[in-house]
């Protein structure tokens, strides 16, 4: 997909991937970035890096489409994260009021896709959230940390199947695993919660395993992994994490294979 290089517009959670986002469009040579900022979520250090911010409640889906037109905005990603309760806790707006009650089922997928056809009807196309960031997903194999022995590629390859399972059945795109058995899967709690569950079943030694959905739509909730990731896995006693090769984010690369490398966390890809 073509992008323009004149303006384009970021709804932006939180966590790192909104300025990773902004850096490499940039480097692109995107002229002009506007940011559609949420309350308890976004960075506020963002507004130095962009020509002009708003700030916004979740749930103010009319709101922000006007200040996207008063912009003249034409294309529009998504990157970071809105904590799942606030999906949950809107004080919507009449247009969010329509739009949701148009929708069969509640879920972070529905509602962002039901955003991306509002943002259509307003002539604004919702692109896709790897957009300029197509280099930090990776390949097959071994990504960063100690290497593994082949036990542990079997867990994780267990681990992938599992997932994909979860996730076609719409429950979470994460598991925690460890010899065979599964110690944790993803729901409502989100990415960290089920993390430090897993960790604390397993007790040291678990793998955590993060794949897209079957038929991703790539516009939002891609996967995603980072330093905190890194981090939080170590927290949790899971020192090995496998991603879905190619179509997996790795934010803040040089800052997740240090911490890799201190914590001996080991990072793979799996296809």
């Amino acid at each position: 997909m073509s992008v323009d290089l004149t303006s384009i517009a970021l709804i932006a959670g939180s966590g790192i991937y909104p300025e990773t986002f902004i850096a490499a469009a940039r480097k692109a040579g995107m002229k002009r970035v506007v940011v559609a900022a949420f309350h308890h979520e976004t960075k506020s250090e963002l507004a130095q890096h962009v020509e002009e911010i708003e700030w916004f409640r979740v749930g103010q889906l009319g709101k922000m489409i006007g200040f996207f037109k008063k912009q003249d905005i034409r294309q529009v990603v998504m990157a970071g994260q809105i904590a799942p309760k606030n999906l949950f806790d809107l004080r919507p707006d009449l247009r969010t009021l329509l739009m949701i009650a148009r929708l069969k089922k509640r879920n972070a997928e529905t509602l962002f896709g039901g955003i991306a056809d509002e943002l259509a009807k307003d002539d604004m196309t919702l692109l896709p959230a790897t957009t300029f960031l197509e280099s930090l997903m990776p390949s097959v194999g071994h990504v960063a940390g100690p290497q593994i022995k082949k036990r542990r590629w079997e867990d994780a390859e267990y681990g992938f199947g599992i997932a994909k399972e979860s996730s076609r059945l719409d429950i979470g795109q994460t598991v925690v695993v460890k010899n065979g058995t599964v110690l944790a899967v993803e729901a409502f709690e989100g990415t960290n919660e089920a993390v430090k569950r897993g960790g604390a079943l397993g007790r040291g030694g678990a793998t955590m395993v993060k794949v897209s959905k079957p038929n991703q739509d790539m516009r939002f909730d891609v996967p995603v992994i980072g330093p905190d990731t890194i981090r939080n896995a170590a927290a949790a006693g899971v020192d090995l994490i496998a991603v879905e090769a190619n179509k997996t984010l790795l934010l803040g690369l040089a800052e997740l294979q240090d911490e890799c490398k201190t914590l001996k966390i080991s990072v793979i890809a799996l296809a």
